[in-house]
């Protein structure tokens, strides 16, 4: 049965209100399809009509996009996805829509900050969503964190944030960036350099977050200090990791082996966020991964979280949620 909602907006701001309703009315034909309703406008007075739980869902939609629209920056495209997926699925509103958007060590040398906000020297980057606010708060408050997802969820820039954060404000004395040097689908013997140099492509991801935070030359000056490092995983055999900030990137192309090898490394004072997507395993056929092992052998361990994201988390182009729910759907029916 078709239900019937009105929403007045207020205050009446005429530019405020273009913004809100998009190029074209395109962020109100955002909401009705995402929700599966429909939107009559006449000024600044809205009736939502459709099933009663998405009649009141968009209207929360309307509501937080039309107070966002009065912020500086204006509104976009994704900021519309992004309050449409936290009221989806969890009907709280999300901590934030700047930046992209379990820790901080248990001795206590995380400042006290805003629940879900990572403070960089250019970026203010804001949790969206439940799922990236408890990683956030994890990685605030444990010493070693796993991120598990899929692609977009913004498991990489938010542990890069975090890093950021806490060189810059002199909380651990450099970061650690780690990747497995597997290929995927590529041989890196076909990359010139050597193989450190032959790793960095593959650490594009976590250069881009970078490059956006702190700056392209500051960067590259705290890479030639030995301040931020990158090395492969392979590298990390032998060494203590004591104030170090460390990510281990595509960790689901670990061994069990290398998994416990990396773990052992970490020293005092430092804080080790690996992430991965268990779903987009590199390894040759009948080789272990050693994100998935960890997962059965660290659950319960405490001052080590588990923070799970699915295509409900992706902060991406809402269509990539789609297409990483139809290789699940795919997959599993080739697996009965």
């Amino acid at each position: 049965m078709s239900h019937q909602l009105e929403l007045a907006l207020t205050p009446e701001d005429n530019r405020r209100l273009a913004q809100f309703c998009g190029p074209q009315d395109a962020f109100l034909q955002q909401v009705e399809e995402r929700f599966s309703v429909r939107l009559i406008r006449r000024g600044f007075q809205l009736t939502v009509l459709g099933s009663k739980e998405a009649a009141a869902k968009a209207a929360e939609v309307l509501r937080r996009i039309y107070a966002q629209a009065g912020d500086e920056g204006g509104l976009t495209g994704n900021d519309v996805h992004l309050v449409i997926q936290a009221v989806r699925n969890s009907g709280s509103p999300p901590a934030g829509t700047d930046g992209h958007a379990g820790g901080g060590n248990q001795s206590g040398n995380q400042p006290q900050h805003e629940p879900g906000i990572i403070k960089t020297s250019r970026l203010k980057v804001k949790a969206r969503g439940p799922s990236q606010l408890r990683f956030v708060e994890n990685m605030f408050s444990n010493d070693i964190n796993f991120a598990i997802g899929p692609a977009g969820t913004g498991k990489t820039f938010l542990a890069v944030a975090c890093g950021v954060q806490a060189l810059l404000s002199q909380k651990v004395q450099r970061m650690v960036l780690v990747r497995p040097a597997v290929e995927a689908g590529e041989k890196l013997g076909f990359l010139p350099g050597d193989l450190s140099q032959k790793v960095d492509p593959y650490l594009r991801p976590i250069y881009d977050a970078l490059y956006e935070m702190v700056g392209f030359e500051r960067v590259g000056k705290l890479i030639e200090q030995g301040i931020i490092e990158v090395a492969p995983l392979a590298y990390m055999r032998g060494r203590t990791l004591n104030e170090c900030f460390a990510i281990p990137d595509e960790a689901q192309n670990t061994s069990p082996e290398q998994m416990k090898m990396f773990l052992t490394r970490i020293g005092f004072g430092s804080t080790a966020v690996i992430t991965g997507d268990v779903t987009q395993i590199d390894l040759p056929p009948g080789k272990p991964s050693g994100l998935k092992h960890v997962l059965k052998v660290l659950d319960g361990v405490p001052g080590v979280t588990f923070n799970r994201f699915t295509a409900r988390d992706v902060v991406r182009h809402p269509l990539v949620a789609r297409i990483i729910d139809a290789y699940d759907q795919f997959e599993a029916s080739v697996a009965r």
